[in-house]
């Protein structure tokens, strides 16, 4: 998936909401589908929100209080890639991915607050999850913009990579992801979703009843055969 409105900053409109629902629908169905990978067109990946939009949405509120929720819960995960501005919608958008590169000239930035607004896309909840309250508050309540280096040493995002390069590390990092079984990248995914919401007990139970399911897969077969026969694997989703 790609941002596509550059002329814009790539700000998140109304329509881009729509689109970003219906294209999560449809990949959630897809057979096949082993990753997502979100990237945007221009020299910024996301520069906030389309300010009538935001109004909007202060106004009528959606039904679901999760706006990037459909890209968030996707089955497969999520690979983004951004550059310049990832701001206050943009990492919002960031944050509801599972795995976040950065280009060497991105920069990280929720500063609703100094607006006299508050995130409405998950900024408060996932932002600590991700970096720890620390780091989080200094950014929600401060304003202060991460570059790309701190975002990294922040956890914020796993790899930086210079601009020039970004879209052939992505695409390399993209086919190391799909190269592993596509059923055992979903059950991590789902694993370490869910199991921060649970205790360790319970997180423990879960990976090991997902294992078990696993064992009994073509998948599972396959990686043991291509294994003892020194080959590459050929995992077809079941």
């Amino acid at each position: 998936m790609t941002l596509a409105r550059p002329s814009a900053g790539n700000r998140v409109d109304a329509r881009m909401l729509r689109d970003l629902a219906s294209a999560c629908e449809a990949i959630s169905g897809a057979d096949g589908a082993a990753l997502v990978v979100l990237t945007a067109d221009g020299a910024d990946f996301c520069a906030g929100w389309d300010e009538a939009t935001r109004e909007g949405i202060v106004k009528d509120p959606p039904m679901s209080p999760d706006l990037f929720g459909c890209l968030a819960s996707l089955p497969m995960p999520v690979l983004v890639a951004t550059q310049g501005s990832v701001t206050s919608a943009g990492l919002e958008l960031a944050l509801a991915c599972d795995i976040r590169i950065a280009a060497e000239d991105a920069r990280f930035s929720i500063p609703d607050v100094a607006s006299g607004s508050l995130p409405l896309a998950g900024g408060t909840q996932r932002l600590p999850r991700v970096v720890g309250r620390s780091v989080a508050t200094s950014m929600l309540l401060l304003g202060d913009e991460l570059d790309a280096q701190a975002a990294y040493t922040a956890g914020l995002v796993s790899r930086v990579f210079p601009a020039k390069s970004l879209s052939t590390e992505t695409d390399a990092l993209a086919e190391r992801i799909v190269a592993n079984g596509p059923l055992a990248l979903r059950y991590a995914k789902e694993l370490v979703h869910n199991g921060l919401e649970a205790p360790l007990d319970q997180g423990l139970r879960y990976e090991l009843d997902l294992s078990v399911i696993l064992q009994t897969t073509r998948d599972r077969a396959e990686g043991l055969r291509a294994f003892f026969e020194k080959r590459e694997r050929r995992f077809d989703g079941r």
